[in-house]
């Protein structure tokens, strides 16, 4: 049975879509907040996760981000705002897809099994360890190695270094790595991204000073060669 977990701090709401969902065949957790749904997805794992953006104490917003710095699990976000501004954060953040406010279950339970076959499709494609001279990063396990020895890294650094190499070949912009790995509120955040850089060439480079694998277009961006 497919574990689903609701993070909203709407109580009618919560009991509404536990008993709709379970109905529907999913096996239904809930969250009353941000700090709680994040324990309970790392402590039960759940399959999809579905989350309010107005909550106190920590936002959906907050909590999206936090998840995606450590999983890829499914995340559909739940508002009453409507803008195209608005989509566009909770998408930033990390999510999947985004519901307004008032809707149907049968809508959000579409919603919730497009994303659970995009992600069977997604860990398919991503059967594959992709290596860059003496790099080689699992990015089902997150787990990387250089010269055959076994690198630990953050989620974050983990994050930066597979956008670069699933885009190798290109220069990605700096805007755009602030944009893709730590989402819109850090977008002019570039010591940030700088810091991130230099942590990890002191991980995987032989000599950091004169990095071969993480490459550097001044003022335009980094990339990683093809």
């Amino acid at each position: 049975m497919t574990k689903v977990l609701i993070i909203d701090d709407d109580e009618n709401l919560l009991n509404v879509l536990k008993i709709a969902l379970h109905q529907c065949g999913f096996e239904v957790m809930i969250a009353n907040d941000g700090p709680a749904g994040l324990r309970k997805t790392f402590d039960d794992h759940p399959d999809l996760v579905i989350l309010d953006v107005m909550m106190q104490h920590m936002d959906g917003l907050e909590v999206c981000r936090r998840l995606r710095e450590l999983s890829e699990i499914p995340i559909i976000m739940l508002t009453a705002r409507s803008t195209e501004e608005d989509i566009v954060k909770g998408l930033s953040a990390g999510a999947n897809d985004y519901v307004r406010k008032p809707f149907g279950i049968a809508e959000l339970v579409a919603r919730m099994n497009a994303c659970l076959r995009h992600k069977v499709t997604a860990g398919v494609e991503k059967e594959a360890i992709i290596t860059v001279g003496d790099l080689a990063i699992d990015l089902v396990r997150h787990k990387v190695t250089v010269r055959n020895q076994s690198v630990s890294l953050s989620p974050t650094e983990f994050r930066l270094l597979s956008y670069l190499t699933r885009n190798r070949g290109r220069v990605i912009a700096h805007r755009t790595l602030l944009l893709e790995v730590w989402g819109p509120e850090y977008a002019e955040q570039l010591d940030y991204l700088h810091l991130y850089i230099r942590y990890l060439r002191k991980k995987i480079e032989k000599d950091p000073s004169h990095p071969r694998i993480i490459k550097t277009e001044w003022n335009i961006g980094y990339y990683i060669d093809d």
